[in-house]
């Protein structure tokens, strides 16, 4: 699992960047710049496979959005969330087993399961300003598949659907559809918020065809585009949010 640190744009067919959660008037580049941790535990002899894995850190991160400890003005997370939204939203996907997983376990963050898959997010922290015990884990070394047929997505539910074009390892893919989720939270309204937290955050990744890849660029949902760090070339378009909610308003 290669580095996935990675930054986004929420576009709509006019390239603007916008979000009700970020100051009006920020510099993104000249903010200072923070990252949302993701730690998915991978244990030698039972990984988790790669879909279970890429939908339970998107659920991670709308789990983290929507937490009060995020939310609440006076939340012990909401200031270290504001100042990361308020730069790129980078989010870096790190792996662990054993103790590992254990002592990221205690650090401060929130534990989603999948299917199989475990993913803990930890409120954002400064570049360059890990936690020692997180800081020591491995970006790269492990990949993840799945050993079965993927079934096909619910269409009346959320789904984040990965560009046919690219290669992504599983770091990065996980990173990415957080990103996916993020834009489509941050498109929705508050009441549609809430609906979609009451399902628990339902939602599906899949890699579309390029036939539906084509038809969604046009479709003025939010679409995830990478800055570039790694992996993939600047621009790329990895990611786009086809969330039922989003689609009803732009048909």
């Amino acid at each position: 699992m290669t580095s996935s640190d990675a930054s986004d744009t929420r576009t709509d067919g006019t390239d603007r960047e916008t979000s009700p959660f970020r100051h009006e008037e920020t510099d993104r580049d000249a903010a200072p710049q923070f990252v949302l941790p993701l730690v998915v535990r991978i244990e030698k002899t039972a990984p988790p496979a790669r879909t279970d894995a890429l939908e339970t850190a998107a659920r991670a991160v709308l789990t983290l959005l929507s937490d009060e400890r995020a939310t609440d003005p006076d939340g012990e997370w909401a200031q270290a969330v504001r100042d990361w939204q308020d730069a790129r939203i980078r989010k870096v996907v790190r792996r662990a087993r054993g103790g590992e997983w254990r002592r990221a376990e205690a650090l401060p963050g929130i534990t989603v399961a999948g299917r199989a898959a475990q993913v803990r997010v930890f409120p954002p922290v400064p570049l360059d300003g890990w936690p020692k015990d997180l800081a020591k884990l491995q970006v790269s070394g492990t990949e993840l598949d799945d050993p079965e047929p993927v079934a096909e997505p619910d269409a009346d539910a959320p789904v984040l659907w990965l560009s046919p074009d690219l290669r992504m390892s599983a770091g990065k893919a996980m990173a990415q559809a957080g990103h996916g989720a993020q834009l489509a939270w941050w498109d929705l309204t508050e009441r549609q918020r809430a609906a979609w937290r009451e399902t628990g955050f339902a939602l599906s990744v899949r890699t579309a065809d390029p036939a539906r890849w084509a038809r969604l660029t046009t479709a003025g949902l939010p679409v995830v585009r990478d800055a570039g760090f790694t992996e993939i070339a600047p621009g790329s378009c990895t990611v786009i949010a086809d969330h039922p909610a989003l689609r009803a308003t732009r048909a």
